[in-house]
């Protein structure tokens, strides 16, 4: 076996060794945190994806070894690959946390303050990245561009208004069915997702652009409106699916004894690990469908985890102190005297 070829690159002043041809995103998520830029298009299960919303732009102080002279401006790192001796900054760049913070107001120009009631509130991408890189207000003045709100399938309900274009639901009709029905019509900012002809979006892994979706623009219609996601208990399942593209491996979210959704499993940046069928998403919602494994793992920032629903017998908060008890007791019969 021929030994592989290897660039050493330096991002936020940690130094990794990476296969060549690997992108400056992929190279920054194997080192993992803050140092991994956001990314609202780029999906590394679909082919082609990326290079759209530009959030996850990066300044390359040094080329290479053999060209050490800085990029002159700031680069897609999702769409820049990875030279011998190269050294990005993200993070630790004032450039681009300035340019972040530009992209991520120019994605909410037309984005609806609609939080309260949309339903990807607790898991959304833009959400997230608004929180970190997004300013306290708006300079837009103009009249935002609006759609009505369209079914394009009996479980898929479009919000265009929320829509940011990343493609990903696109890319994903196109790589994962038998035939895509709906795509990016029009062009500049009359641009907007929609089938053809009014035709419905119906084949067995439509529901997957759903999970793809890093905003509240395609949702499920099944769970429309039903709970909070911090208010449900995610739980990992896994069935015996007759598709044989469909892993059927999901999360089924709980209220109380009721599945009110099923979602196939995401990693650590909101990918889905493997597609599963609409059987599965749609069709099987009672605890019997399923082989249960145990708690969905939920990162500790994220609103989901704050039932800690992950303990089953939570620890008492403190021993029970019976001289502090009696203590309270005496100070609280004072008080009434």
């Amino acid at each position: 076996m021929s030994e592989q070829n290897l660039f050493k690159v330096t991002i936020d002043n940690i130094t990794i060794e990476v296969p060549v041809g690997t992108t400056v995103l992929q190279a920054a998520r194997l080192i993992g945190g803050q140092v991994a830029p956001p990314a609202m298009c780029f999906y590394s299960k679909l082919e082609g994806s990326g290079g759209k919303c530009r959030t996850c732009l990066v300044e390359v102080s040094k080329g290479s070894e053999k060209d050490p002279r800085p990029m002159p401006k700031l680069v897609a790192s999702c769409q820049t690959q990875v030279m011998d001796g190269m050294v990005v900054e993200n993070t630790t760049s004032p450039e681009v946390l300035e340019a972040r913070k530009g992209v991520v107001e120019m994605l909410l120009i037309n984005h609806p303050l609609d939080c309260p009631v949309c339903d990807q509130a607790g898991e959304c991408d833009l959400q997230n990245l608004s929180f970190e890189h997004g300013a306290s207000n708006s300079r837009y003045e103009f009249e935002r561009r609006t759609f009505d709100k369209v079914d394009i399938g009996d479980k898929i309900q479009l919000h265009m208004n929320r829509c940011i274009l990343c493609y990903r639901c696109v890319y994903t009709a196109d790589q994962i069915t038998e035939g895509r029905v709906h795509g990016v019509l029009n062009r500049g900012d009359q641009s907007e997702i929609s089938t053809y002809i009014s035709a419905a979006i119906d084949n067995d892994f439509s529901g997957n652009v759903i999970d793809v979706c890093p905003v509240g623009a395609l949702t499920d219609k099944t769970f429309r409106f039903k709970n909070r996601v911090w208010f449900t208990k995610p739980v990992d399942a896994h069935r015996d699916c007759d598709h044989e593209k469909c892993s059927g491996k999901v999360v089924l979210w709980y209220k109380g004894e009721d599945v009110l959704r099923v979602t196939a499993r995401k990693d650590q940046y909101g990918e889905v690990e493997s597609f599963i069928c609409n059987t599965c998403r749609f069709d099987k919602k009672a605890t019997a469908d399923w082989t249960i494994e145990g708690p969905r793992k939920i990162e500790d920032t994220s609103v989901i985890s704050s039932n800690h629903y992950e303990m089953a017998h939570p620890l008492p908060v403190i021993e029970k102190n019976e001289v502090l008890i009696e203590a309270n007791k005496k100070m609280f019969h004072k008080k009434i005297k």
